[in-house]
């Protein structure tokens, strides 16, 4: 009798146990996230608030709210003329990096993943050997190569590098997920009279969509915060990107940190526009791959 007693209140007890542990594993998965989003929020509420104040409260009431407000710092940066130039750079080199990396990438990928020939997989590990090497290991020799051919202060002297160091990553994302388009689909194509180049555009592209959408804001995320190749090619400060349009901006107005937090602030809008809108295409892309079968 006491034996089953013990055990009746044993196995009561395991269920408490049971969901105290769940309950301490979510609030300290929730509290990691708080933390964690607090380190991100609170400097974007900060620059946000301090545009609205004058350097003199920046430093007498720096967390405090505005008083009075202070909306002159955005409005004379918004009506300025060189920050919708470097927006209009910055988004024109982004959109045409993508589409160039994109394009280049898919044609590659499908080649890879739907093609067997002798040595496919050390071409390909010399493309995947391409992640290793970021812009300063080669900005000397690409500097050099890009004054012989004379594409400084050109455009397309940032976007064609971007784009040929953009390839490793978005090669090796499609390749992921053109392999998981069923031969049998690419047999009843060729049945019905469909060539390879057919196939790939007009029954893999549409399919693909998901993968081409997260590896297009990939490349238009990383050419938007590109500042180091920017600053090397253009001297010209016309052709300037957001980047070095922050560097300028800080460098000529440095003594009002009010006026610079607007300036960084308006800098960060499009981006994080951007984001918000592609944030679902960018997640439903990277799992798409691993979700078909």
């Amino acid at each position: 009798m006491t034996a089953a007693t013990t055990g009746r209140r044993t196995s009561r007890a395991r269920p408490v146990a049971r969901g105290r542990l769940s309950w301490l594993r979510t609030m300290s998965l929730h509290t990691v996230v708080i933390v964690l989003g607090a380190f991100v929020i609170v400097p974007l509420l900060f620059g946000l608030i301090g545009g609205f104040k004058d350097t003199a409260q920046l430093s007498t009431n720096p967390f405090g709210l505005p008083s009075p407000w202070v909306p002159g710092n955005y409005t004379e940066v918004l009506t300025s003329g060189p920050y919708w130039r470097q927006l209009f750079n910055s988004t024109f080199i982004a959109l045409a990096t993508a589409l160039i990396v994109v394009g280049v990438s898919a044609m590659a990928a499908f080649v890879f993943a739907r093609f067997a020939f002798r040595g496919r997989e050390t071409l390909f590990t010399l493309f995947t050997i391409g992640l290793m090497f970021p812009f300063a290991v080669a900005i000397l020799p690409l500097f050099i190569l890009l004054r012989t051919i004379g594409l400084l202060d050109n455009p397309f002297g940032v976007i064609l590098p971007q784009a040929a160091f953009g390839l490793p990553v978005t090669i090796i994302v499609l390749r992921a997920f053109f392999r998981t388009i069923p031969r049998e689909l690419e047999e009843a194509a060729t049945i019905d009279g469909c060539t390879s180049l057919g196939f790939f555009w007009r029954i893999l592209l549409p399919m693909a969509r998901p993968a081409l959408a997260t590896v297009s804001v990939l490349a238009i995320v990383a050419s938007w915060n590109n500042f180091f190749l920017p600053l090397v090619i253009f001297n010209d400060p016309n052709w300037s990107t957001i980047p070095l349009g922050v560097q300028q901006f800080y460098g000529q107005y440095s003594s009002d940190t009010a006026r610079i937090l607007a300036y960084v602030v308006l800098s960060m809008v499009p981006a994080l526009a951007f984001y918000a809108v592609a944030e679902r295409q960018l997640i439903g892309g990277l799992t798409a791959g691993a979700t078909k079968g």
